[in-house]
């Protein structure tokens, strides 16, 4: 066997194990954004603790669930709306969403604000009106 078919046969065989390493990393990559963003559909925190900042916002009766979303990010109260579309689609207020007005605030969890525009606010008040 010549030298030149040994050293193209260790660039060859040099070639198919980057290539393996590459597709393995690629996939271990996959795997751990997957299971992030899949463990941030149901255990995303709030933007703020604490009190937090109030914003108002406006949901038409046209609006999709993206743009509900992307209202929401753009007024700075949740951080991907494509999270809080999955986060809707897998909760129990999938397509309730009423039309309205809203003072949401950063301190509350995207549950809580879809809670609040189903119009099933929890005020947490007893028969008697005390809180």
């Amino acid at each position: 066997m010549s030298i030149g078919k040994i050293v193209m046969r260790i660039i060859s065989i040099s070639f198919t194990a980057l290539v393996f390493i590459g597709v393995v990393y690629g996939l271990y990559q996959l795997g751990l954004r997957s299971y992030s963003y899949g463990y941030r559909i149901f255990a995303e925190p709030a933007i703020t603790d604490g009190k937090g900042t109030e914003r108002m916002v406006q949901v038409t009766e046209l609006m999709s669930d993206a743009d509900v979303g992307a209202l929401l990010e753009e007024k700075g109260l949740i951080r991907d709306k494509w999270l809080f579309v999955f986060q809707l689609k897998l909760s129990e207020y999938n397509n309730k969403l009423v039309p309205g007005y809203y003072t949401l605030s950063t301190s509350m969890t995207a549950h809580e604000m879809m809670q609040v525009m189903s119009g099933e606010e929890d005020t947490e008040e007893s028969d008697d009106g005390v809180q």
